[in-house]
C-alpha cells in the first residue's frame, strides 16, 4: 500500500487541508493520505497551539467521511523534538509492507535541503508537491527529480493562523472549516 504522509500541526485542520489531501488521494497513485499531527515542540512557545489529542480529534472528525484520508498520532510516541527522517524509520519498522511518501507544499520543498538527512529521505521516498504562492526560488537539484512529483492541485491560501485570529476577534470562519470541526471548536470554545 502506498501512503502519503501529510505533516502539520492542524491547529485547526481546515477545508484547504482536506481539499489538497483529497485531490492528491484522487489524482495520484497513493492509496491513502495520513494526516500526521505534529506534537507540540517543547522548545517553542505554546501560544495558541491546542493539546495534541484535541488537534488529533479535529483531524479525526474532519476525515471520518473520507475513505482515503486518515488521522495519525505516530509522532506522539516518538522522542521530541522529532525529525521527519526518524518518523519515516519508525513507520518502516511498524509497517514494513507499506511504501511511504511525503506530501508537502512547494514552499516547504524550497527549504527541503535544510532538513535533517534530506538526501536519504529523497533516496528512499517519493515526494508529492502541491502548489503554493511563494517568491522563493526552487533549488535546482529538485528540478526534474525522478522522486519529486508536482501535483496540479488547487492553490489553497487558507491559514490556520488566520482562522485562529479571526475566531479570537469574533469573525465568522464557519465556511473555512468542515461542519464537524466548526462544531467541535465552537462547543469547546477554542481560540477565543
Amino acid at each position: 500500500m502506498k501512503i502519503g504522509l501529510y505533516f502539520g500541526s492542524f491547529n485547526p485542520i481546515h477545508i484547504g487541508h482536506l481539499i489538497i489531501a483529497n485531490h492528491i488521494a484522487e489524482h495520484s497513485d497513493l492509496d491513502e493520505i495520513w494526516f500526521v499531527v505534529t506534537p507540540h515542540n517543547p522548545f517553542k512557545k505554546k501560544s495558541s497551539l491546542l493539546d495534541n489529542y484535541q488537534r488529533l480529534e479535529m483531524v479525526y472528525i474532519a476525515t471520518k467521511d473520507y475513505i482515503k484520508l486518515k488521522p495519525s498520532d505516530i509522532e506522539f510516541r516518538l522522542p521530541q523534538p522529532n525529525y521527519t527522517i526518524n518518523t519515516l524509520v519508525h513507520l518502516h519498522e511498524k509497517y514494513p509492507k507499506h511504501d511511504f511518501a511525503l506530501i508537502m507544499g512547494e514552499d516547504n520543498l524550497k527549504s527541503f535541503h535544510k532538513w535533517k538527512n534530506y538526501e536519504l529521505i529523497l533516496e528512499e521516498h517519493h515526494i508529492y508537491v502541491y502548489p503554493r504562492i511563494s517568491n522563493h526560488t526552487l533549488n535546482t537539484q529538485f528540478h526534474n527529480h525522478e522522486k519529486i512529483h508536482f501535483i496540479d492541485a488547487p492553490i489553497m491560501e487558507l491559514s490556520s493562523t488566520h482562522i485562529r485570529n479571526s475566531i479570537k476577534t469574533g469573525k465568522n470562519v464557519k465556511p473555512m472549516l468542515s461542519d464537524t470541526v466548526w462544531k467541535y471548536i465552537d462547543d469547546m470554545n477554542f481560540y477565543t
